[in-house]
């Protein structure tokens, strides 16, 4: 999958200048809260992982956690096209990736359980890794391209067990907010489960807390929703185009609704 891209100097001159009572607020106040319910849901998740074998209550903790996040960074979410996300029980949701606020937006307004296809190294972030872990989610392992095969195959076994799966097919957060390419496998994996792959497109998440910046600026959010793609009938053969096809859907999504 594609690494972060480190933004040029000229790109990051072009960011709002952000002020410095602003930056103060958010180190002094909004990170600490950020962290504080970070630690707190992440301590009880823990503890309900003793004995939720399914990942429901875990999931249900990380849904008020996100939400929490939300209310901090006083960044409403509107979801459009909810009713796309009932068309099928299981899917691969194909999502733009644009912040680190993107994961709370999806846990918030996604409403059921699922999986997420994240980087191992989250896995070694206290509190972060110690729920991945114990709530069953994907680590994604790019150390060598027989690992990263062995990592999407999870992902298929998840997915034929019926279990929803989101990921970000770019592989990591936009440095400009534009579009990165796209790896294949999302594609892959719901081609080879033979479930639809869903885009989903972000929009303001990038503004809120752009790549690299720590300082949040509250805005309201958009989650859209894209018409299922089916992949029946395809082969692993088509991933490549698949994806292409859904990255042209986001694109165009996310072009409309920007402003």
């Amino acid at each position: 999958m594609p690494v972060e891209i480190q933004p040029t100097e000229e790109q990051s001159a072009q960011r709002p200048k952000i002020p410095l009572a602003v930056r103060w607020l958010t180190y002094l106040f909004v990170l600490p809260l950020i962290a504080s319910a970070t630690a707190f849901f992440g301590s009880i998740s823990l503890l309900v992982g003793l004995w939720d074998k399914n990942g429901q209550q875990q999931h249900f903790i990380a849904r008020q956690w996100a939400r929490v996040l939300l209310v901090i960074a006083f960044a409403p979410v509107k979801l459009e096209h909810a009713e796309r996300l009932r068309a099928h029980e299981t899917a691969v949701y194909a999502c733009n990736h644009l912040s680190y606020y993107d994961t709370p937006v999806l846990f918030a307004k996604l409403p059921f359980q699922f999986r997420i296809l994240a980087k191992a190294p989250l896995w070694k972030v206290p509190f972060i890794g110690w729920y991945l872990e114990r709530s069953g989610q994907v680590p994604i392992d790019q150390s060598s391209a027989r690992a990263g095969v062995t990592s999407l195959g999870r992902g298929a076994k998840a997915l034929e067990a019926g279990m929803p799966l989101v990921i970000f097919p770019e592989g990591g957060r936009a440095a400009t907010g534009e579009l990165q390419p796209m790896a294949a496998g999302a594609a892959w994996m719901a081609i080879r489960a033979q479930v639809p792959i869903v885009p989903l497109t972000l929009v303001g998440t990038y503004e809120l807390l752009p790549i690299h910046v720590y300082v949040l600026r509250p805005r309201p959010l958009k989650l859209i929703v894209g018409e299922p793609i089916p992949t029946v009938g395809m082969t692993t053969k088509d991933a490549e185009t698949l994806i292409e096809r859904v990255r042209g859907v986001i694109h165009a999504t996310y072009i409309e609704n920007h402003g």
